[in-house]
């Protein structure tokens, strides 16, 4: 059986029990998660959220991109999110490299010039986090949000600290 097969059998076991079909779009807690998109990230399980109770963006690095400030505005402009959480994690595999090495390996890789490519690598977890509190807090469409809220999730413990 392909990955892919697999998949496809396990959501037809997910829609036999499906209850979900009645909930409403908006987070019933108002709440929005940004975290990165490692596989070893449950944030449901981490935080004991229940489907329908925040909206939740991922990408590499749990970033505040411009797509991720468009998802924000989105979530608390028509949907009521009132508080914002950003988790990054130990481990991160973004902390691994410089923005000018990988596009130079891809560059390579593939004879076309990736140097516009913003990956958002960093060093400092802490500082990462602290930058993504301060690039939502400064988007003045954003500015009425209730909380924001940055924590760092240790891959090994399976605990949260927050960032000050």
């Amino acid at each position: 059986m392909t990955d892919i097969q697999s998949i496809i059998l396990e959501n037809e076991k997910y829609a036999e029990n499906f209850t979900g079909g009645k909930l409403p779009p908006h987070p019933s807690k108002k709440i929005a998660v940004l975290t990165c998109m490692d596989a070893r990230i449950s944030i449901n399980d981490i935080l004991g959220l229940k489907v329908g109770e925040a909206h939740i963006i991922r990408n590499a690095g749990g970033i505040v991109t411009d797509d991720v400030l468009r998802s924000l505005i989105v979530s608390h402009e028509l949907l009521g999110t009132e508080r914002i959480i950003i988790i990054n994690h130990t481990e991160c595999g973004m902390a691994t490299f410089k923005d000018e090495d990988l596009q130079k390996r891809i560059s390579e890789k593939y004879k076309s010039n990736a140097s516009d490519i913003k990956f958002h690598s960093f060093g400092d977890i802490d500082e990462n986090v602290k930058n993504q509190i301060k690039k939502i807090r400064s988007s003045p469409f954003l500015s009425n949000i209730s909380s924001v809220h940055g924590f760092i999730y240790d891959i090994r413990s399976g605990k949260i600290r927050e960032v000050q």
